[in-house]
């Protein structure tokens, strides 16, 4: 076997969602009746972390134990060819949780097997894995793997050497002396420091920094949800990493994603900071893109692209029947008529996406002179502004074959244009949208901040 760039350690499961349609409720009870149900079966645990890797990277390790039963055979074909399994003979059972869905959401999970059992000799090949490895990710799920002697002592050997990122869990054993990061979420840093109390940053950066000195290892980044995640080494002030504001139906995944993408980020020579950075980018387009559910079901992925995608912002409200609202312009100074209108737009759904003319569709309207800031900064500017959920660039004149390929319900202008006929109306109207108009602040306009600049230079 050629060494791997990077290995995944952990338990693994079935996942299967059950997913129909409910319009009616049950004669017998007031329960919905779930009809044309359709199986969608996807990996679990460490193995959904080797599946998410295997997608980025192409290829990756997967180290965990095997059941011989049919929901491992099952596991084992939905990984396909770019996560090459090695695995380590069990006598337990393969954890499987269903989860009933009417569309997107969830109405109640069953789950079944994950019965523990005994773990024969590691493989050799086990060892060899891990041993070769660039980083290793250990995906514990509490089926007791990571409690297994030969596992914790290749660890052992490996800590300090190359980066080993753990994610943790309740039931799961403490991590190995040594490994470079652990990412348990505020939950389970909760449970293990029990004398710390308090929610937020500062409570956070409490556990974070008592974890490194009770664990002995390298580093601790706590995940908080939509709040992003603190990374502490012990000592100073913690590094706060905010994450990207998305919409979430399902954010099962977002931890095992985050631990991945710290350790191929890692694995790739990053420093701590920049792997957190990665990996709260990663979870939250994970996120955005529909969790889980929605990576079983191939959506595309929106790896690479920033946080905030369109795109991506866009399919995950439409998942869950949401209103999509559109504006657009060149924003060149954003001033306070601007920030009105964008809000008042952003109230009509539930999402808003800025459409910002490029740099060289704004010369082509506006002149030479313009714009005074580049593109790649008017889109920060707009990116911050919390009415905003995210920006997509055009470099045509007009918006039209944007709009096109986002298909917004609502295209909002502000008021100076009401009563007027907008040229985006015909264009939105294809497939049923609207063209409208909102309140907006008279007298406030880029070239009005231009001029007073000017005329204050001038006086001087």
């Amino acid at each position: 076997m050629t060494a791997p760039d990077l290995v995944v350690v952990g338990d693994v499961m079935l996942d299967i969602d059950l997913v129909g349609q409910a319009t009616r409720l049950a004669p017998d009870a007031p329960v919905p009746v779930i009809s044309s149900g359709t199986e969608r079966p996807r990996a679990g645990g460490a193995a959904l972390t080797a599946s998410w890797l295997g997608r980025q990277r192409g290829r990756v390790v997967l180290v965990a134990p095997l059941a011989e039963d049919a929901a491992a055979q099952q596991l084992v074909a939905l990984l396909g060819d770019r996560v090459e399994i090695v695995g380590v003979p069990w006598t337990g059972t393969t954890p499987v949780k269903t989860r009933v869905r009417a569309d997107d959401h969830a109405l109640v999970r069953i789950d079944r097997g994950g019965a523990t059992g005994r773990y024969s000799p590691w493989p050799a090949a086990a060892r060899a894995a891990i041993e070769a490895a660039a980083a290793v990710v250990v995906a514990d799920y509490g089926l007791g793997v990571t409690a297994e002697r030969e596992l914790r002592e290749v660890l052992g050997r490996k800590a300090g050497r190359t980066p080993i990122v753990w994610d943790p869990h309740p039931r799961g054993a403490t991590p190995v002396a040594g490994v470079r990061l652990v990412t348990p979420n505020e939950a389970e840093a909760q449970r293990v420091t029990p004398s710390l109390a308090g929610t937020g940053w500062a409570a956070a950066g409490r556990r974070a920094a008592q974890l490194v000195r009770q664990w002995s290892v390298g580093s601790v980044a706590i995940t908080l949800g939509r709040q992003g995640a603190l990374l502490s080494v012990g000592d100073g002030a913690p590094f706060v990493v905010p994450a990207p504001r998305v919409t979430a139906p399902d954010p099962c995944g977002a931890g095992d994603v985050f631990a991945g993408a710290a350790a191929d980020a890692l694995a790739q020579g990053a420093l701590l900071s920049e792997a957190v950075q990665a990996a709260v980018g990663a979870a939250a387009e994970f996120v955005a893109a529909g969790g889980a559910s929605g990576f079983a079901a191939a959506r595309p992925s929106t790896m690479g692209r920033e946080p905030g995608d369109a795109d991506a912002v866009v399919a995950a409200v439409r998942s869950t029947g949401g209103r999509v609202v559109a504006t657009g312009g060149c924003f060149d100074l954003l001033h306070a008529g601007h920030v009105a209108t964008l809000e008042a737009a952003r109230s009509l759904g539930d999402c808003l996406v800025v459409c910002l003319n490029s740099d060289a569709s704004v010369r082509r309207l506006k002149g030479p002179g313009r714009p005074l800031q580049s593109e790649a900064d008017r889109r920060r500017v707009l990116s911050a502004l919390h009415s905003v959920d995210a920006v997509a660039v055009f470099d045509e004149d007009t918006p039209e074959a944007i709009l096109d390929r986002l298909r917004p319900d609502l295209w909002v202008k502000g008021g100076d244009y009401a009563g007027v006929a907008m040229p985006e109306s015909r264009v939105v109207a294809r497939w049923g949208g609207e063209a409208v108009a909102v309140p907006y602040l008279p007298g406030r306009s880029t070239s009005g901040l231009m001029a007073s600049a000017q005329l204050g230079r001038d006086s001087r």
